[in-house]
């Protein structure tokens, strides 16, 4: 749909790369190696920005096609790989071969299934899309060599046919009435205005070109100044003005009044498609949506036991209002509030060798969203670093409207957003190198934001929420995920308004008016994605009890949460049936 998700795409179904061959060339397992790493060499070279994301610069210069022919070429290769994989022998592998086998079949059925549905021509969003790609690649490429920034300068002077291959699939999504609803984009406009400067040496894109290695000549420098500087004045600014104009013009008052991917061509059967998609499960819309309501239920009950112990007299929306509007619980200064932030992080790496048995080496950050990003991103959002691009991993806070950032809720944020969550699970998942690239970057929402949800719930074993308002933002977070089960289900499935979903977020959590408008804007405009992180957390909590009912005094947490990790993100189901593995295995050694 955007840079993000081109990555995604490119990622998450077969990226690959080669490894070490001990089985005979012609064996199965040979085959199969040969088959990821192929494919992996066809994801760099067909998707640019991926190989700039993990390090490989071999099409920093460029960026990914999106016209029609591109994508139709593209839409095949998921069946060749398909046939080339169907001719391996399965039954002479083993072990991790095995699961990859399994995973990478698993990964191609899902991308032809989803072939049906244009998504491609749902190619911009508030949250990102060709207007942020720009901005986004650029952090992630690296200027050491008068080459790089060749590439860099390169890469911004095709932009605008970039922007141009965006806007042709937007036309034919108004053609085809596969549109977003234009309520959640109407801040777009505002978006591309705060990146267009009346200098472009004040363009976060000419930053750069601000810096140069020392061993760079002066010529080099002044050449590549004026090149960089001329490409952003003249060639990007013009560019994203025409895309904010035909945004204004014709994307949005051709967007449908109706928020719900139920009114798209066939969107019953795509919204039920993105639910299977998002949660890996065979769940439907319906049953969701009554997991989420019991959800609601049980936790709305265990906060108003932390309003009650807090001593407050008052009812539950008097509580919020309090927290709200008390001045004790936010910060006045953006800085404070990153440094609040940092301070959190730290404390909690000093934590993890009480949880894990073995911790990734690459480190993180925590810096602000762009002043121009900030309004409508989320609290919070993570970043992946890459060893192999010589990038951090970064927790990115939202400092816009500081009043809506409370100070309870850092604590279940920093853990959701760097560690023990996003950054620690997809850090080790790179680093694990005897498994193959396509699982090493897999990105499986209801593995990926389960964990970083359950990752929330350990902040008691860590020492932290030691306040009822710290425990009470945990809370928040937990319902917070709980009612989006109900409301994407009931905005896409439905029929529910976007001021229905508003009310019911306002009625069960202690978020603020801007976070759940923003929230709300973002499920719509992301039908599905927002259902994986309760369901995958479920799942988790539920393998952990097991675990822990069937093991006793020898269930080791450590070894218990590196189970669930060292594996890469995988399917719910694949999940489950590796830690019933785990379990026997760990039985074993009991009685052995």
């Amino acid at each position: 749909m955007f840079l993000f998700r081109l990555i995604a795409v490119a990622l998450i179904a077969f990226a690959s790369a080669p490894v070490s061959l001990v089985a005979e060339e012609n064996s199965a397992a040979a085959q199969l190696h040969q088959l990821f790493a192929d494919d992996w060499q066809w994801r760099l070279n067909t998707y640019p920005t991926l190989g700039t994301s993990v390090g490989d610069p071999r099409g920093n210069a460029k960026w990914t096609d999106l016209s029609q022919a591109a994508i139709e070429e593209r839409d095949q290769h998921p069946h060749e790989l398909l046939k080339n994989l169907e001719s391996i022998d399965a039954d002479q592998l083993t072990g991790q071969d095995l699961l990859s086998y399994e995973l990478f079949d698993y990964n191609l059925h899902r991308e032809i299934e989803g072939q049906k549905y244009p998504t491609e021509l749902l190619a911009i969003d508030q949250l990102g899309g060709p207007q942020f790609d720009l901005a986004y690649t650029a952090e992630q490429m690296s200027f050491v060599t008068v080459a790089d920034y060749e590439n860099y300068i390169a890469r911004l002077n095709s932009y605008p046919e970039y922007l141009e291959q965006n806007t042709a699939l937007l036309r034919k999504g108004i053609e085809t009435r596969w549109v977003q609803p234009p309520g959640p984009l109407r801040s777009i406009p505002k978006l591309i205005n705060g990146q267009v400067l009346a200098d472009a040496t004040d363009s976060p894109l000419f930053k750069p070109f601000k810096d140069f290695p020392d061993s760079f000549s002066p010529e080099d420098q002044q050449r590549l100044a004026k090149l960089g500087k001329s490409a952003i004045a003249n060639r990007i600014f013009p560019a994203m003005l025409k895309l904010k104009s035909f945004i204004e013009d014709e994307y949005l008052p051709h967007g449908a009044e109706i928020i719900g991917a139920a009114a798209l061509p066939g969107g019953r059967e795509y919204y039920a498609y993105k639910c299977r998609y998002s949660t890996t499960t065979d769940l439907t819309p319906q049953e969701i949506h009554e997991i989420g309501m019991s959800e609601v239920k049980r936790i709305r009950g265990e906060m108003e036991k932390v309003i009650r112990d807090s001593g407050f007299k008052g009812s539950f929306q008097e509580f919020i209002h309090f927290l709200k509007t008390d001045p004790q619980f936010y910060y006045t200064e953006a800085d404070d509030l990153l440094i609040g932030y940092r301070d959190i992080a730290k404390r909690v790496d000093a934590e993890l060798p009480k949880l894990f048995v073995e911790l990734p080496r690459l480190p993180y950050g925590v810096r602000a969203f762009p002043d121009y990003e900030a309004p409508n991103q989320t609290s919070a959002r993570y970043y992946p670093g890459s060893a192999e691009a010589a990038r951090a991993g970064f927790f990115m806070a939202n400092t816009y409207a500081l009043d809506s950032r409370p100070k309870y809720e850092m604590e279940a944020l920093t853990l959701h957003e760097a560690c023990p969550s996003h950054h620690l699970q997809i850090a080790r998942a790179q680093e694990l190198t005897d498994l193959p690239r396509f699982r090493r970057q897999g990105h499986y929402t209801a593995f990926v934001e389960g964990w970083a949800l359950y990752a929330e719930s350990l902040g008691e074993e860590m020492g932290f929420y030691q306040t009822p308002y710290d425990k009470f933002g945990q809370l928040t977070f937990e319902m917070w995920r709980a009612c989006r089960l109900v409301v994407d289900t009931g905005m896409h499935n439905m029929g529910w308004s976007r001021a229905q979903a508003i009310q019911f977020f306002q009625e069960n959590s202690g978020k603020s008016d801007l976070e759940v408008a923003v929230e709300i804007d973002r499920y719509i405009v992301w039908p599905g994605q927002a259902l994986a992180y309760k369901i995958g957390e479920l799942k988790i909590q539920q393998l952990r009890a097991k675990a822990e009912q069937e093991l006793g005094p020898a269930f080791d947490l450590r070894k218990f949460h590196n189970a669930i990790l060292d594996n890469g993100a995988i399917p719910l189901p694949v999940l489950e049936r590796l830690i019933d593995r785990w379990i026997a295995e760990q039985k074993s050694k009991q009685h052995g």
